[in-house]
């Protein structure tokens, strides 16, 4: 894969599940560039944590919106850009859960998927793109020290 990455991209509709085919599409693009199976499936979740919060929080449910997930491939690594038409995370979103008081119930169980994308790839950034929308781009390095 030597000069320009190469990209592909996928169309999805505001619509839980379609998660599951941008999570497909980018565990066999990964595989392709020859990441480990351990960091395919941290891929995997990522992307599928970041579609659904595309849908949910930037998109709000609604369908006559769409999801663009585009997955450019170099030679050192992948970056998996996932854009709704949102207006992007808002810095109280940013938190860091505490894990404890959720499992005692003491705290909503979900929000925890910004801090799980966080810690599964090596790079984020949620950037708003108004008036396009807003993204989340998440970048794995094929040879991360200390990463499996």
């Amino acid at each position: 894969m030597p000069g320009e990455p190469i990209v592909t991209e996928l169309r999805l509709p505001t619509r839980l599940g379609f998660e599951k085919v941008a999570m497909s599409t980018a565990a066999s693009v990964a595989e392709l560039m020859g990441f480990s199976s351990d960091r395919v499936e941290d891929l995997k979740t990522a992307v599928s944590e970041a579609c659904i919060n595309a849908i949910e929080h930037g998109n709000q449910m609604n369908e006559l919106l769409g999801v663009v997930v585009t997955m450019s491939m170099s030679v050192e690594s992948l970056e998996v850009k996932i854009l709704d038409q949102g207006t992007g995370v808002q810095k109280e979103q940013m938190h860091v859960p505490d894990i404890d008081r959720k499992m005692l119930g003491e705290e909503d169980p979900r929000g925890m998927g910004m801090f799980l994308i966080q810690a599964l790839v090596d790079e984020v950034e949620y950037v708003n793109d108004q008036p396009r929308g807003s993204y989340a781009r998440l970048t794995i390095h094929l040879n991360q020290a200390g990463r499996s």
